[in-house]
């Protein structure tokens, strides 16, 4: 049987805990056909489930996200939660009214099983562990949501690949999805999308100390530099020129790579090469359309009433990418477009603007719960 373990109180409303094992449908089979025996599912929540538990809220982080999303920076999370400003009581995401829980993807780093993780053998998973796609991560999220008793979400809520994920999850289980709010996210990787993920993998794999995947056991030899010319590269998509150009006018080369080199370091610090590699695979083949008839077909199968939000400036997934979407939806659907010099970015840094949009969308649940 599956279980829930508490693992330690954060403070106030937070609550971190593991879900351990993968119910009584059996392993996890994936889409290559690999199987994942154990899987672990890290995960913070706040505010308090209601009877029925129909007042739950799904809220899914970005590719270098967490399950912090809000709270203060802790020993297992060293910075504070990634919108902070949007989550708790009387906010856009009102723990007053909602139960907001935040899993960690699977394949990540932060407590969910992936490559770091101990295999069967004790060791952990590195080159071994199996390809993943953002089907497969949902449908372990799914089971771990059914271990909790939920039986359908108040709303949905994710931003990039948390969007990419809250497709998945209106698409494949559109009975358990009563809102979804996606941001800054697309149906389907275009070929420049993969283009630049390939070109981040790369990097990684060709940094000396990665060791075909099997660094783990010495710290001082992991591919540091390696993820961090990945998070380099990747940086150049989550910006954009209007964001550099503020940050550093002309004439600042060597302060624009000062600042490429130390986010890629911080990034380096907290994060797994491995994993990388993983959710980078995982998204670059995200589309919402294979073996569903298409785009269009996938997306007029989502039910819940709906919000799309681009980012103006966002070069990684346009508007266009977000328009596209609104546009094969039936169901309800409400298209906002923010404004931001901060690129892609911005879903996570542009909150006072999210604020009144994302509190609009909930309202009525928040009423109903």
């Amino acid at each position: 049987m599956a279980s829930s373990v508490l693992i330690q109180p954060l403070k106030n409303i937070v609550d971190q805990r593991q879900f351990q094992g993968i119910t009584d449908d059996g392993p996890l089979i994936l889409d290559n056909q690999q199987v994942l025996r154990e899987v672990t599912i890290a995960f913070e929540s706040w505010g308090q489930p209601n009877a029925d538990r129909s007042n739950c809220i799904l809220l899914l982080h970005g590719f270098s996200g967490d399950s912090h999303a809000a709270g203060l920076a802790t020993t297992a999370h060293p910075t504070p939660g990634w919108w902070n400003g949007l989550i708790g009581p009387g906010r856009a995401i009102d723990t007053d009214h909602f139960h907001v829980l935040c899993p960690n993807v699977l394949g990540g780093c932060h407590g969910s099983t992936g490559p770091a993780s101990p295999a069967g053998d004790g060791r952990p998973y590195g080159s071994r562990f199996p390809e993943l796609t953002v089907r497969d991560v949902v449908s372990a999220e799914q089971r771990w949501a059914t271990s909790l008793g939920i039986k359908r979400w108040a709303a949905v809520i994710g931003g990039s690949l948390g969007g990419m994920r809250a497709l998945e999850w209106a698409i494949s289980q559109p009975e358990k999805v009563g809102k979804l709010i996606v941001l800054a996210t697309t149906a389907a990787c275009s070929a420049e999308n993969r283009a630049f993920h390939s070109t981040q993998v790369r990097a990684i794999q060709l940094d000396p100390n990665f060791a075909g995947g099997d660094y783990y056991g010495n710290q001082a030899r992991r591919p540091t530099q390696g993820l961090a010319l990945a998070r380099a590269i990747g940086r150049l998509t989550y910006g954009c020129e209007q964001e550099l150009n503020l940050r550093f006018g002309h004439g600042q080369g060597e302060a624009v790579e000062a600042f490429l080199e130390a986010d890629g370091i911080a990034l380096s610090n907290r994060f797994d090469a491995n994993s990388y590699i993983v959710l980078t695979h995982a998204m670059g083949g995200h589309d919402v359309g294979k073996g569903r008839g298409g785009v269009p077909k996938a997306l007029g199968a989502i039910e819940a009433q709906t919000t799309v939000i681009s980012m103006s400036t966002d070069r990684l997934f346009p508007p266009e990418k977000q328009q596209e979407i609104v546009h094969y939806l039936r169901c309800p659907a409400t298209y906002f477009n923010v404004s931001t010099s901060l690129g892609h970015d911005g879903f996570l840094h542009e909150q006072a603007k999210l604020e009144p949009i994302l509190k609009h969308a909930l309202e009525k649940e928040a009423r109903s719960s």
